[in-house]
């Protein structure tokens, strides 16, 4: 009956269409492989402006690394590609802005570039064929940014400045949510059909106070890390159970930053009762003969409503 219900996720998957198309997939692969080209030649660039020795300007690079759902392999046709500029010791933030976003902008199928500097994590939002493309910036104290550069290693993040090490995060973050899941494949099509039910139960989106595609996929690998012999259909079970039953009265959140500032009372009521819903839904779900969906867990959108209030300083 596991086979069954298995056959019938990933027969919910394929109709909502939450895999891209290997036409598709293949457009990502080449645009990131664009983008590192141009950030070599961004970097070596700048190398000369600064007047560096030649063998060093020949030696020099830069990298990209993609993160977020595009990072983790569960992106969707209309996710955004998440990519971390990552540069070397000379190629300051101004570099970043001015320099390379020249350069994108006399690149054809590069559009609409739109440089966001007060952000947190100050970064260049374009198009790329198509494609929309977030793009942030970490400066590395490194002449020689290669491929396949360990962010996870301290040793080579010591003295990077506070903007560069808050752009790290997201790539780091997805690392090591990589390294920690025991069955990578059962991971991402669990995290895939979690966004599914939170966008369809409307407690999707960071900026409104609810889960962020990286929220679920802490969430989604603890539950991974727990049941590391789980089928999806039992890890999908599981993690309602879980975060239903959690005892967020005696959960203690320290240190304060690593708490999400956006959440509500309002959206925490509206996720809690969602994950009630949800596990109120699967607990049985090995258990019954029905398709997947037909259980209704996902639903087709949210029952009930968030206010937010908007308070502006005369």
């Amino acid at each position: 009956m596991e086979d069954e219900r298995s056959l019938s996720l990933l027969k919910l998957m394929v109709n909502e269409g939450l895999f891209p198309s290997p036409e598709e997939e293949e457009k990502r692969k080449i645009i990131v492989e664009k983008l590192k080209t141009i950030l070599v030649a961004w970097a070596k660039k700048v190398a000369w402006q600064r007047c560096l020795p030649k063998q060093q300007i020949a030696a020099t690079s830069a990298t990209i690394l993609t993160y977020g759902s595009h990072g983790l392999g569960v992106h969707d046709p209309e996710s955004d590609i998440d990519a971390l500029c990552v540069g070397p010791f000379f190629a300051t933030i101004a570099d970043f802005f001015i320099v390379l976003r020249n350069i994108l902008k006399s690149r054809p199928g590069i559009s609409e570039i739109h440089c966001v500097k007060d952000s947190k994590f100050p970064l260049m939002r374009f198009k790329f064929d198509g494609i929309s493309v977030d793009l942030p910036y970490a400066q590395l104290k490194a002449l020689n940014v290669p491929e396949n550069v360990d962010v996870l290693s301290l040793s080579l993040l010591n003295n990077i400045d506070e903007t560069s090490w808050k752009s790290l995060s997201g790539v780091r973050a997805n690392q090591r949510i990589l390294l920690l899941v025991p069955n990578l494949k059962n991971f991402q099509s669990m995290l895939r059909c979690l966004k599914l039910w939170a966008k369809r139960r409307g407690v999707y989106g960071r900026l409104n106070g609810f889960l962020g595609g990286v929220h679920l996929a802490i969430l989604a690998a603890f539950v991974c890390q727990n049941q590391p012999d789980a089928s999806v259909i039992a890890l999908i079970s599981n993690f309602f159970s879980t975060y239903a039953m959690w005892p967020l009265a005696h959960t203690f959140h320290t240190p304060y930053e690593y708490c999400d500032s956006n959440v509500t009372k309002s959206t925490f009521n509206k996720i809690r009762v969602e994950f009630l819903r949800g596990h109120a839904m699967t607990r049985d779900l090995l258990k019954l003969k029905l398709d997947f969906d037909e259980t209704g867990w996902a639903g087709s959108g949210h029952t009930s409503t968030v206010y937010f209030l908007s308070f502006t300083a005369l």
